[in-house]
């Protein structure tokens, strides 16, 4: 079968720079000039940095705005199983003829210039955006803040900063407040900023570089709070309080996420029902993911299949809390990671939750850990392991073995894509 159209512009736009992360916005600023810069050109802008909980922020955040009659643009990164994933237009992901024609165009304006995969593709989707009307714009940051290719708007409405912990440490810096003075740079004079709980460390950080440009700030412990009492969730800012279900996404870490994406509605003047539309009919991919159907799921169908994107030391422990919420049930995981991630302080959390540990290597993915690698890190940990062919295998011989296991797939978005894409 052939590509589509699309498929076939993104092949092409991956050889114009010879690495895939290059830090710099002077790129962003050519191609965005040549194209007259849409970025100058959105309906108001809710930005995203973070190292985890900005997909499920932004998610909330677009729940509540979508509840309230407005509509939505939404760029998000990385995709799982289609890139259409990362561009949704006026509330829709945009569709193959309208990706088709405007990576076309962007790549007959970048005439060749070096530029990287994310830098072009995100000049596309703020031309997209730039075209359509809608109420808001919601732009999560790719890497980073500072120097994010999404980082080239002056004036966004609002800026979101959720948790921050240590991730790519090779790009952002070796430390907590290296990494935060990174991701403060999307922080702008005037426009406030909503900060989710940080380390004491972090928050300094980005108090001192919202003091420095004149910044406000809504600071979670001091402006808001949030809590879970009673299988709920309590809310309260200067505006008063509320009793809201617990997030549709599972684990404490949602609960924190949704206090941001509250604290963010608020700013916007959303009512409580809309609010609580926020934390009840948000969704979000492979963030704690049921599997209720597939290929997967009839290969196991006494099962319960949990899929997480999660790879990072603060994912892992997320993920363990909201495993333990899910009650008694023998616990399999299969675990498959990319060569650039902690795969010792993602693992540490999940230590004595599971049964048995299956290690695979991410097919069709360059920067995998090799199976028989994640085996032998798990072993270290302290896990009982074996490697696995693939995901189905290491389903089916859970099957066989245990037919009611509870099965845990993680340690990567793009072993969550694969997964999705094979089991559509």
């Amino acid at each position: 079968m052939n590509q589509p159209h699309s498929d076939v512009v993104l092949d092409r736009l991956m050889s114009l720079h010879p690495k895939i992360i290059d830090l710099t916005l002077d790129r962003m600023t050519r191609l965005l000039a040549t194209l007259d810069h849409p970025e100058r050109a959105l309906p108001p802008i809710i930005h995203l940095a973070g190292t985890n909980g900005k997909g499920s922020t932004q998610a909330m955040i677009r729940a509540g705005l979508e509840a309230a009659g407005k509509s939505v643009h939404a760029y998000t990164s990385p995709h799982l199983a289609r890139f259409h994933e990362r561009i949704r237009v006026a509330g829709e992901l945009i569709s193959e003829p309208d990706l088709a024609a405007i990576l076309a165009e962007c790549e007959s304006a970048n005439g060749g210039s070096a530029i990287t995969y994310f830098e072009i593709t995100t000049c596309a989707a703020l031309l997209a955006f730039s075209r359509q009307a809608a109420d808001f714009t919601l732009l999560e940051v790719g890497l980073g803040g500072r120097l994010d290719a999404t980082n080239v708007t002056q004036d966004p409405a609002l800026t979101v900063i959720t948790q921050i912990s240590y991730d790519h440490p090779q790009y952002l810096g070796e430390t907590l407040p290296e990494i935060a003075f990174e991701k403060a740079g999307i922080l702008k004079r005037g426009v406030p900023s909503v900060v989710a709980r940080q380390p004491d460390e972090v928050l300094d950080v980005i108090e001192a570089r919202a003091r420095k440009i004149g910044a406000p700030l809504l600071v979670y412990g001091q402006h808001w709070h949030v809590s879970e009492e009673h299988g709920r969730m309590v809310f309260q800012d200067e505006t008063g309080l509320l009793d809201l279900p617990l997030p549709n996404l599972i684990g404490a870490h949602q609960v924190m996420n949704a206090g941001a994406a509250i604290a963010s509605l608020r700013h916007f003047g959303l009512e409580a029902a809309e609010i609580e539309a926020a934390v009840t009919q948000a969704e979000w991919p492979a963030r704690m993911q049921h599997l209720r159907r597939g290929p997967l799921v009839t290969s196991a169908p006494e099962a319960e299949i949990w899929l997480d994107g999660g790879h990072n030391a603060a994912a892992g422990a997320a993920l363990a809390e909201a495993i333990g919420r899910l009650g008694a049930r023998p616990l399999q995981i299969i675990c498959g990671m990319l060569n650039t991630k902690d795969i010792d302080g993602y693992l540490r959390p999940l230590v004595g939750l599971a049964e048995q540990f299956y290690g695979v290597t991410i097919l069709d993915e360059a920067a995998t850990l090799p199976g028989h690698e994640t085996v032998a890190a798990a072993k270290k940990a302290g896990f009982s392991a074996v490697e696995a062919a693939d995901v189905p295998s290491a389903v089916r011989l859970i099957a066989q073995q245990n037919p009611q296991a509870r099965i845990l797939i993680c340690g990567s978005l793009y072993l969550a894509g694969r997964v999705l894409r094979d089991n559509s």
